[in-house]
């Protein structure tokens, strides 16, 4: 079942939100708080969390306090991977959910934390035991990216690859099962803490890997999980099929579904990190699956109840 909705997907990195389109963020503000208002009638007791930021940058968040957007989110989040990317140490991940709560007076969410095989793949099994030492507890939710490498017959979202150089070549190593499907040592690790630990798993446009992903989240005792809807996708061919099975596969877990991705004719520009030329019709799409999967009880729908493939 769905338990929250994230809206967006780290609004502070250029690699899902274009900085240029809009540099102080006031039109995702503006996007956001329609998306979260849009979701909170369809179903009031779905949470909503802004989209988890990356970099944790309290600056940014005190940009979407002033806007208002906190007052319309039952919680935020952050993402952090201080052993593959960001420029502090793990051991610091405590101050850095303090710098957050600081500014935001709702909880904060750890809606994703990793570690890359990209060197050793010891680095992650320590890098995981040592996070869940650290966050266990501390936040209401501590969810581990990812279950799968991703294969390297595609493109990492991300658009950092210059920068990034060879680090570029980690987001295909972040799994706890390798490209083949076979494990990691970090998934005996992983074990042992579920299922207060949950789990990040995206899956593309008919992912082939979603039964075998069901099949293993079962056998690790992963209850929470986080995924997505693509706004995007919604304008592909069978769109609402693929959805509509992706979200019977999950419905054993309690999943946190981020809405995210701009179609590229609905954008400012054509590119999936655009804002849209209609904010209303991010909050459009973000009803209607709610809607159609996790409609309020009393509506005497099915979790499963169709909607028109027009929103």
């Amino acid at each position: 079942m769905i338990e929250a909705a994230m809206i967006w997907n780290e609004p502070n990195n250029k690699s899902h939100w274009d900085p240029e389109l809009d540099p102080d963020w006031s039109r995702f503000a503006t996007m956001a708080t329609l998306a979260a208002d849009a979701i909170g009638r369809e179903n009031p007791a779905i949470t909503k969390v802004l989209g988890g930021i990356s970099p944790i940058d309290a600056g940014f968040m005190t940009r979407m306090k002033e806007f208002g957007v906190l007052d319309h989110v039952d919680a935020v989040a952050v993402h952090g991977f201080p052993l593959d990317w960001n420029l502090w140490q793990i051991h610091e991940w405590p101050h850095k959910l303090g710098e957050i709560a600081t500014v935001a007076d709702i909880p904060v969410w750890v809606s994703e934390v990793g570690v890359s095989t990209f060197g050793a793949e010891e680095v992650q099994v320590w890098g995981l035991r040592r996070t869940a030492e650290l966050l266990l507890g501390l936040a209401p939710r501590v969810q581990w990216y990812s279950l799968y490498d991703l294969p390297r017959s595609w493109e990492a979202t991300t658009r950092h690859r210059e920068a990034e150089g060879s680090s570029y070549y980690r987001h295909f190593y972040m799994g706890l099962l390798r490209e083949d499907g076979t494990p990691k040592p970090a998934l005996e690790e992983f074990v042992r803490h579920t299922p207060q630990m949950g789990l990040v798993q995206w899956f593309h446009y008919e992912d082939p890997r979603l039964d075998d992903a069901v099949a293993w989240m079962e056998r690790l005792g992963v209850t929470h999980l986080r995924t997505g809807l693509s706004w995007a996708d919604s304008f592909r061919p069978n769109a609402l099929d693929w959805f509509d099975r992706q979200m019977e596969a999950l419905a054993d877990f309690n999943v946190t579904v981020t809405f995210c991705f701009t179609p590229e004719h609905r954008g400012l520009q054509p590119h999936h990190t655009s804002p849209p030329q209609i904010p209303e019709e991010f909050s459009e799409f973000c009803a209607a699956m709610i809607r159609r999967y996790a409609p309020a009880i009393g509506d005497n729908m099915a979790t499963t109840q169709r909607v028109p493939a027009a929103w």
